[in-house]
C-alpha cells in the first residue's frame, strides 16, 4: 500500500478500530463495471451529490469525459483528481463551472490510486482502490491484457465511512487548491448523509448487479483459466453488493442491528445439530446474512425498465417457483442465488399453510425458510428482551416459550424442540462467537455444488426427528 495514498490513511485509520476495513483485490473490468454503475446513478437520481474521483492519469479521465459533462448537470460539485496528460485541463467538461480539476504531481501516491467517492443525503457510495506494484503481481508480472490489471482497495455504501474518506481526500486536495478544499468543506458539511432508505438502496444494487454481469458477458479473454478467473471475480462482487445492502439495513435498525449476524449464528448451530450437509449449511448461512432485503424482490432491471431484473426464462425451475410473487427477486439475476431467494422468499410462510406468499404448509415449506422464520423470530424476541432486568437465562426460557405458543401453527413443531436443545445448550454456557462476514470476498459463500442440488421440497425436509 502506497505511503500517504488516500486508502493508507483510511487504513491506518481503523487499525485498531472495533469495525476494521477489510479490503480486496479487484480487476479492471469489475471496477469499470461498479464505476459506470455508480455513475449512471447519479444521472437518474435527484440528489445531486458532491463527487470526487480519482483518475490515475489525465488519459483516464479523457475517454470519460463526455460522460461526466452529463454527470456534472446532476451534481451539485465534481472534483477530478489525476496527473496531468495532454488535453486534460482543456477538454470542455474541465471548463464547466461546478468541475474543478487537480492536477497531481507525477509523484503523488494518489497518481497511482483509482477512487470514486460520491456523497449525498439520500444515499453514499465509493470506490478506492490502487493499482498493484509490480512485486504485488508476482512471478507472472503485470499482465498484458488491461483489463487483468489487478487493483486492491473497497467498496461500499455505508456513509460514516464514504463521509470520512471524503474528508480524507479533501485534505489532500488542500495541498495543490486550498480554495477549492474550503468549499469542498462547506459542501461537504452542508450534506448529512444518512443510512439510505432501503427502496433507493435497492435501485443502486441492482444497478450495480446488472452492469457487473453485463460486464461479465461481455468479456474477451484468451484463455479459459483467465476467464475464468475475471468471472469469480465479478461474481464475488455480485454478492458483495447484496451482503453491502443487507449491512447496511442491519445498521439503520438502531434497536437490532446484529440481527443478520446473529441468526446466522443460530442458524448455523441448528443446522449442526439437525445434521445438515455442508452444501445445505452454506446455503442457510447466505440466506441467513440476507434474510432482511426483502425490498430487493420488487426491484426492476435499470437496464429494462419495467422488467423484473434479468431472470431467465430459460433457467431451470423449481417446483418451488412462486407465482403470487409479482417480479422476479433481485437474487435470482444469478442462477446461484436463485435458491437463496426461493429460501428468502418463503421464510413467511405457516406450518398450518395460512402464510405467505404461496400458502405452503407443512413440509411443502423448504426446510431452510422454515429454519430462517423460526430464528428469526427468536433472535428477534431476545433482543426485545435485553432492555429487561431479567438474567440471560429467563430471556431464553421466555423467547422460547413465545416460540412454541406458535408450535404446530406458524412454525415447525421438530424445529421448535430443536430449538429448545439449542436454548439449553445456551443456558448451561454453550458460548456461540460472533463473526461478521468477510464481504470483501463473498465468492467463499458460493458453492460450486450448488448447482447440481436442485433440491425438491422432500428430499430437504427429510432430516433427523
Amino acid at each position: 500500500m502506497l505511503e500517504g495514498s488516500i486508502l493508507q490513511k483510511l487504513k491506518i485509520a481503523h487499525h485498531h478500530s472495533t469495525r476494521p476495513i477489510r479490503f480486496g483485490v479487484y480487476y479492471k473490468n469489475t471496477l469499470v463495471s461498479l464505476c459506470h454503475a455508480l455513475e449512471d446513478h447519479i444521472l437518474t437520481d435527484d440528489s445531486t451529490p458532491l463527487v470526487i474521483t480519482a483518475f490515475q492519469r489525465g488519459k483516464w479521465y479523457l475517454q470519460e469525459a463526455e460522460r461526466y459533462a452529463d454527470i456534472a448537470k446532476c451534481s451539485r460539485e465534481i472534483v477530478i483528481m489525476a496527473a496531468p496528460d495532454t488535453g486534460f485541463a482543456e477538454h470542455p467538461t474541465s471548463q464547466l463551472p461546478n468541475v474543478d480539476l487537480v492536477a497531481l504531481d507525477a509523484t503523488d501516491p494518489v497518481a497511482q490510486e483509482w477512487h470514486l467517492i460520491i456523497l449525498s443525503p439520500k444515499y453514499t457510495a465509493m470506490v478506492l482502490c490502487q493499482e498493484l506494484s509490480e512485486v504485488d503481481y508476482g512471478e507472472g508480472g503485470q499482465p498484458a491484457s488491461d483489463i487483468e490489471r489487478k487493483f486492491y482497495g473497497l467498496w461500499t455504501f455505508e456513509p460514516e465511512l464514504v463521509k470520512e474518506t471524503a474528508e480524507l481526500a479533501i485534505a489532500h486536495i488542500k495541498e495543490y487548491n486550498p480554495e477549492l478544499a474550503n468549499k469542498l468543506t462547506d459542501r461537504q458539511q452542508a450534506i448529512v448523509p444518512a443510512i439510505a432508505r432501503s427502496e433507493n438502496l435497492s435501485t443502486v444494487v441492482s444497478r450495480v448487479v446488472d452492469y457487473l454481469q453485463t460486464g461479465q458477458d461481455n468479456l474477451a479473454i484468451p484463455t479459459a483459466l483467465r476467464q475464468q478467473s475475471l468471472d469469480r471475480n465479478l461474481v464475488s462482487n455480485e454478492i458483495q453488493a447484496f451482503l453491502r445492502m443487507a449491512q447496511l439495513m442491519d445498521i439503520a435498525d438502531v434497536n437490532n442491528p446484529m440481527a443478520a449476524a446473529e441468526v446466522v449464528l443460530l442458524a448455523e448451530t441448528m443446522a449442526q445439530l439437525l445434521d445438515l450437509p455442508a452444501w445445505q449449511i452454506k446455503r442457510l448461512r447466505l440466506a441467513g446474512l440476507l434474510h432482511r432485503i426483502d425490498p430487493l424482490q420488487k426491484a426492476e432491471s435499470v437496464l429494462t425498465p419495467g422488467t423484473s431484473i434479468r431472470y431467465q426464462e430459460d433457467a431451470p425451475s423449481t417446483a418451488l417457483s412462486c407465482p403470487l410473487v409479482p417480479g422476479a427477486q433481485v437474487l435470482r439475476t444469478m442462477p446461484r442465488l436463485r435458491a437463496v431467494a426461493q429460501i428468502i422468499t418463503h421464510q413467511t410462510e405457516w406450518w398450518n399453510g395460512t402464510g405467505e406468499p404461496a400458502g405452503l404448509a407443512g413440509d411443502e415449506i423448504p426446510l431452510e425458510s422454515r429454519i430462517l422464520a423460526l430464528l428469526a423470530d427468536f433472535q428477534w424476541r431476545v433482543n426485545q428482551l435485553k432492555s429487561s432486568n431479567q438474567s440471560r437465562e429467563q430471556i431464553f426460557t421466555q423467547a422460547l416459550d413465545e416460540c412454541r405458543q406458535q408450535q404446530s401453527t406458524r412454525f415447525d413443531p421438530k424445529l421448535v424442540d430443536t430449538l429448545t436443545l439449542l436454548v439449553m445448550g445456551l443456558q448451561q454456557g454453550l458460548d456461540l462467537p460472533l463473526m461478521t462476514p468477510k464481504v470483501s470476498t463473498g465468492i467463499w459463500l458460493l458453492d460450486s455444488r450448488w448447482d447440481s442440488h436442485n433440491k425438491t421440497s422432500e428430499e430437504i425436509s427429510s432430516y433427523p426427528k
